[in-house]
């Protein structure tokens, strides 16, 4: 069974076409992402609304996290055709031991749309290095 993973949206992501009347693209990939997760086949995932990821030029943008792996935030994302791509993807990474996927193997949105991989970020009981002495 993979590891839960999080899978934070940026529901302000706007894309060029959007009608400032209407919901954002970013809000519109979140309420799918969300849909298709609640209808099953997705248990180690969670769907995290987030103001914004600061990717504002690529949107939509959303990061996959998960304990003790690399973080990955991915831009330039559909946001009517992306879910089910961006839940391969997740379903990918949640199998890995350290969050790399081999590069072949993601979606290829996955591998056009990568903005940053962040490393994991370390254990809490990790030991603290003394001040530096002035």
């Amino acid at each position: 069974m993979a590891d839960p993973v999080t899978l934070y949206v940026c529901a302000t992501c706007r894309d060029a076409a959007d009608d400032r009347a209407a919901p954002r693209a970013g809000a519109r990939l979140l309420a799918a992402l969300q849909e298709a997760v609640k209808a099953g086949g997705h248990p180690h995932v969670t769907v995290e609304s987030v103001e914004c990821l600061s990717v504002c030029k690529r949107p939509c943008t959303v990061a996959v996290a998960s304990e003790g792996r690399w973080t990955y935030v991915y831009g330039d994302l559909d946001a009517a055709e992306s879910a089910r791509t961006i839940l391969e993807g997740v379903g990918l990474y949640a199998e890995t031991p350290d969050g790399i996927v081999p590069w072949k193997a993601r979606p290829v949105e996955f591998r056009k749309g990568v903005v940053a991989r962040i490393p994991p970020f370390p254990p809490l009981a990790a030991p603290r290095l003394p001040d530096a002495v002035a």
